[in-house]
């Protein structure tokens, strides 16, 4: 094979799309049994990849954490075989459909419910600073953290300060990112910040305290030409088993009572 090495001297980087030579560090099997999944991050993909490797050990699940609208990207560009997804239509309250029709215009996919799960700020064990509810977020000298734009939280976030006409410049570490729930949790926990929007489980996880804000719907994206390859059809076989549900539904705040289902507009 003909292999073309880029050094930091000869090419600062490629353009997108353009198409150059690799040297595989990984072998044709490796990567023909991978499963890649990019977009929103939820404990439950963690659980789907030990559980994927535990029943099929040949199998691995890539997961790449960029935030829904980067996942539906991602999946427009032919870059993954499924992305995770909860992105809120404020204007229906439905998840991620709309946006479906918006983006991904012409490409074929089935959307698959994993689960619902309980979003709510995280805050330090018995609650400080006293915050109620997202209401506080507003108020002088209290440190937040947030996720990055295109992820479904900032966009449930967004959506109710909006709501309660709170401007998003009067909140201190409003433009403080963090791109996956336990980091957030983990900036909470550490007193980086004094309270994160996210999960209940990643809460639960590091024995912080929780305020329920919304119940969301978060799906799996899947290209349907990749439902009948067969590590993606094992990965759908894990989901709808009954110990991995149980597995899910331990770590706190899921509803997983559809989980596997096709879900529909």
């Amino acid at each position: 094979m003909t292999t073309t090495l880029f050094s930091i001297s000869s090419s600062e980087g490629i353009n997108q799309g353009e198409i150059v030579e690799a040297e595989l560090l990984r072998s044709e099997e490796d990567i023909e049994n991978s499963v890649v999944v990019i977009g929103s991050h939820d404990l439950t993909l963690d659980l789907l990849y030990t559980e994927l490797r535990r029943r099929y050990p040949e199998l691995t699940l890539s997961s790449t954490n960029v935030g829904s609208m980067g996942g539906l990207m991602a999946l427009k560009n032919r870059e993954a075989h499924l992305a995770g997804s909860h992105l809120l239509d404020t204007e229906t309250g439905r998840y991620n459909f709309s946006y479906i029709e918006r983006y991904l215009k012409g490409v074929e996919v089935t959307v698959v419910h994993l689960a619902l799960r309980e979003q709510g700020l995280f805050i330090p064990k018995g609650n400080p600073k006293g915050i109620e509810s997202l209401k506080d977020l507003g108020r002088k000298g209290l440190r937040f953290v947030n996720r990055q734009k295109g992820a479904g939280t900032r966009i449930l976030l967004d959506h109710r300060l909006k709501q309660l006409g709170i401007d998003p410049s009067c909140i201190e570490g409003y433009d403080r990112v963090e791109y996956t729930h336990m980091a957030v949790a983990m900036a909470v926990a550490s007193a980086v910040a004094d309270v994160g929007l996210g999960v209940m489980a990643a809460a639960r996880a590091l024995g912080l305290d929780f305020i329920p804000v919304e119940q969301e719907q978060y799906d799996l994206i899947i290209l349907k030409r990749f439902l009948d390859h067969p590590p993606v059809a094992k990965l759908l076989e894990v989901i709808r088993s009954p110990s991995f549900r149980e597995q899910v539904a331990a770590l706190g705040g899921y509803d997983v009572s559809r989980m596997g289902e096709i879900a529909t507009p």
